[in-house]
């Protein structure tokens, strides 16, 4: 029997493991992510998976290696917390879920960006403290009457396109390579005109280390429309915090919403205190301006339906491979 060892599972995750394990892998399930001060806990495993922001660079893979794991999955789209040079040089295979439900994402960044539009969270922080007088900052436009700039018209994009235009929003896209179905739902324009033109602009690209890194700037900001949302539901390492930051402060935005930070390993998943506090300057003075600004811990795919896609095709990844050599999900 393959003993299989899962880490960063919720309590809440652990019925759809093992609900979903039609193939009898012995699991054990880890709530920690994978770190140096738990690594041992792979020894007297067949194979591991993780997901993001668990340790999988060379140090962790000859650890593994050295306890006889051959099998490093993620089950996630993006794999860069593996390091796939380390893993080919010990001959690990890795393999990843390329795709869950789009809708999980999309809807998330919807509502942020519709709660910002409607200033819903600066109105129920007033009504919770029994202030129920309605002034001026809660009068907002129609979704109706905006516009919506999809910025990467994938899947995930592409749904949330649905859904704005669903709402009756004018929505545009830019893509370096849109897809005939995306084309069916938004006018495609250039990146300059995206981000000057739309009232709300909503990022779904993949991270591209050395390429995108902080291109949410000032520059990228000084762009957009006045009075505009910024939606980042993407990856954390596109926003430059201390921009985003600047542009709430000087009014150059309206609004930020995020469910991603750079370096969110240090930060995300954890309670920080006066005590304990957070070790991201920028990360602390984003928080601090709630109401404009949202920031949610990566909670994107956290549904019912991202999460049994996700299981199940990591399942199917570990069975073809054991059982084949190969699976489509290799990286």
């Amino acid at each position: 029997m393959i003993k299989l060892i899962a880490y960063g599972v919720r309590p809440n995750e652990v019925e759809y493991f093992k609900q979903l394990n039609k193939y009898n892998f012995e699991l054990t399930l880890i709530e920690a992510l994978l770190t140096d001060d738990n690594l041992d806990t792979v020894k007297g495993h067949d194979s591991v998976l993780l997901r993001a922001n668990c340790k999988g660079d060379r140090q962790a893979l000859e650890f593994m290696k050295n306890k006889g794991i051959n099998y490093v999955f993620t089950r996630t789209v993006g794999y860069s917390h593996i390091d796939l040079d380390a893993a080919r040089d010990l001959n690990i295979k890795v393999a990843r879920v390329p795709r869950y439900s789009p809708n999980a994402i999309a809807e998330l960044a919807v509502m942020l960006a519709m709660n910002l539009l409607r200033n819903l969270p600066f109105t129920l922080d007033r009504t919770k403290e029994k202030d129920l007088r309605v002034v001026p900052e809660m009068f907002s436009r129609e979704i109706r009457n905006c516009t919506v700039g999809v910025y990467g018209t994938g899947k995930i994009g592409l749904t949330e396109a649905k859904l704005f235009k669903g709402l009756g929003a004018k929505v545009f896209g830019f893509d370096l390579y849109p897809s005939e179905a995306a084309k069916e739902v938004v006018e495609f324009v250039s990146a300059e005109e995206l981000l000057k033109n739309n009232d709300i602009v909503s990022m779904h690209i993949p991270h591209i280390p050395n390429e995108n890194d902080g291109m949410i700037n000032e520059d990228f900001i000084s762009q957009m429309k006045d009075d505009a949302i910024l939606i980042n539901t993407a990856r954390g390492e596109l926003q430059d915090n201390e921009a985003i930051i600047k542009a709430i402060k000087n009014d150059t935005l309206r609004g930020f919403g995020t469910d991603v930070m750079p370096n969110e390993q240090d930060v995300f998943f954890k309670k920080f205190t006066d005590e304990n506090p957070l070790p991201d300057k920028s990360v602390e003075d984003l928080l601090a301006l709630f109401p404009r600004v949202l920031v949610t811990p990566h909670i994107g795919s956290n549904t019912d339906e991202a999460l049994s896609n996700m299981i199940e095709t990591s399942f199917e990844n570990f069975y073809e491979v054991i059982e084949t050599g190969q699976c489509d999900n290799l990286v």
